[in-house]
């Protein structure tokens, strides 16, 4: 996998220093054992080096630079193999870049440059032999080398396809489990649940009809019976769905047909967000409007949602029965939407209001579920 952007570049840029520094230090030193080297000589070979600093981003500057320096170096100073050095380096890494047309040129500029200085034409002919190998293999492993990354690259990409594609399957293979789930479920303890309900309900009303008193417990298994279905109910399509299938506004619009008294304002500025981001503030807005529907009353709720720089406020309050001297006990609701929050890297806060009702806060990070 790559690292991060910025810290890839400082590596980048610091092997590039340490490259420039490696071949300069070569040179001089090489340069030094020669008595009749001069200052000349030695900015000549200190500009040639310097300049492979910045291959990266001018390469046919830099290989343009190296060149010439080279080539005027050993017109005037008539060094040893070693006195390419900094040519050779530029050669390589401009065929690394993809301009081997240009690096071939150089090297035979340079190699042009260097015959003239052999002293007899036999000599001449074997240096410059000798270091025409040495420019043809430069600009050979430069193309290997372009190709070798463009090879890890392309295995790179396709480590990164097959992932995804596991992650597709694995998704595929739970949401088949959630459907088989939400099957067992609704063929058993929804006629389960029903019968219950069903049998208290004739029980009440067959005591009421005598005149009876119902008695408290039986009253109590019809009411927990109704809870359990309507919670079973909730479960389930839950279960059947894999993703929320809308938007906050059509939350609210549902809201407001259901009978809740449901206003959304939103400020800032509308992004797309990444698919686990757009889940969870659909979920959290989801949760809150069915929690005061079923705890608040006949409440007021507004729902904002912020949009900022760098995160993303969702806030839904209500004025319904919540007070700061008797919190509600959190549910499953709560619990799954703190732990959804979480692990977007974000913040929850909910409680009841100082005027009254309930509020649930969350600040979730704009870049939050992009690498998942």
């Amino acid at each position: 996998m790559s690292g991060h952007p910025v810290d890839s570049a400082i590596s980048q840029r610091l092997a590039d220093l340490a490259l420039a520094v490696v071949v300069g230090a070569l040179v001089v030193t090489v340069a030094a054992l020669d008595p009749d080297t001069t200052a000349l000589d030695y900015g000549l070979l200190v500009v040639s080096s310097a300049a492979l600093a910045f291959h990266r981003a001018i390469p046919l500057v830099v290989l343009a630079v190296a060149t010439a320096s080279g080539a005027a170096y050993v017109l005037h100073a008539h060094p040893g193999p070693l006195g390419a050095l900094s040519v050779f380096a530029a050669v390589h890494l401009t065929s690394q870049s993809g301009q081997r047309g240009w690096a071939a040129g150089a090297g035979a500029v340079f190699l042009a440059a260097y015959a003239t200085t052999g002293p007899t034409v036999q000599a001449a002919v074997e240096k410059t032999g000798l270091l025409a190998g040495w420019f043809v293999c430069a600009v050979v492993t430069g193309l290997a080398g372009r190709n070798w990354q463009a090879y890890l690259r392309q295995t790179e990409q396709r480590a990164l396809e097959a992932e995804r594609t596991r992650e597709e399957a694995a998704l595929r293979r739970a949401g088949e489990e959630r459907l088989r789930i939400a099957r067992e479920l609704h063929d058993s303890l929804t006629h389960s649940i029903s019968i219950v309900k069903l049998q208290a309900g004739v029980a009440v009303h067959l005591a009421r009809k005598r005149g009876e008193e119902v008695p408290p417990a039986l009253l109590a298994i019809q009411e927990a019976g109704g809870e359990a279905m309507r919670e079973l109910r909730a479960t389930l399509e839950i279960l059947r769905t894999d993703e929320p299938t809308g938007s906050p506004a059509l939350l609210v619009e549902r809201a407001r047909a259901a009978g809740l008294a449901v206003e959304l304002n939103v400020t800032g500025e509308e992004c797309a967000l990444p698919a686990p981001l757009d889940r969870a503030v659909y979920r959290i807005v989801q949760e809150s409007l069915t929690n005061a529907a079923r705890h608040a009353g006949p409440a007021k709720v507004q729902v904002e949602l912020v949009y900022n720089k760098d995160d993303l406020s969702i806030r839904v309050d209500d004025d319904g029965a919540a007070r700061p001297d008797c919190p509600p006990q959190p549910g499953h609701g709560l619990t799954g939407m703190r732990e959804r929050v979480a692990a977007l890297g974000g913040t929850l806060q909910t409680g009841p209001r100082e005027e009254g009702g309930f509020s649930v806060r969350a600040e979730l990070p704009l870049g939050a579920g992009e690498s998942a």
